[in-house]
């Protein structure tokens, strides 16, 4: 591997290991969703990464997908528009997800989620 990366690695992961013992609120809260997730730094990276991603291409297909609609009414426009988002999610993250490497944390992510919003109980694994 090329030393630099590897002097970058070891960097990262000494900067995160000093921030979670005395950081802001934003580092306890990333570090409080990475020991609830059960993942390293360098995963909770690309999970979050993948979120943000996931979420910037759902709003860019939503975008592209509403003037086939020709909806010229504002309020309905918007209403319409987070059903297409809300639709559009979960698929864009898991698209995002396989590059990332991070397939199986999503699909059990996105199951969760269902579970939790059809109120129906949770599969034994």
């Amino acid at each position: 591997m090329n030393v630099k990366f590897l002097s970058f690695i070891h960097h990262f992961y000494s900067l995160t290991a000093d921030l979670e013992k005395n950081g802001s609120l934003c580092t306890r809260m990333f570090t409080y969703l990475k020991n609830k997730w059960q993942v390293s730094w360098f995963q909770f990276v690309l999970i979050f990464s993948t979120f943000a991603l996931g979420g910037s291409l759902c709003g860019f297909f939503g975008k592209k997908f509403m003037p086939l609609l020709a909806i010229e009414n504002q309020a309905i426009w918007l209403v319409v528009y987070i059903i297409v988002v809300t639709i559009l999610w979960p698929m864009c993250v898991i698209l995002i997800s396989i590059p990332f490497g991070q397939f199986n944390f999503f699909k059990n992510y996105l199951q969760k989620m269902w579970w939790r919003m059809s109120g129906q109980k949770q599969k034994a694994a």
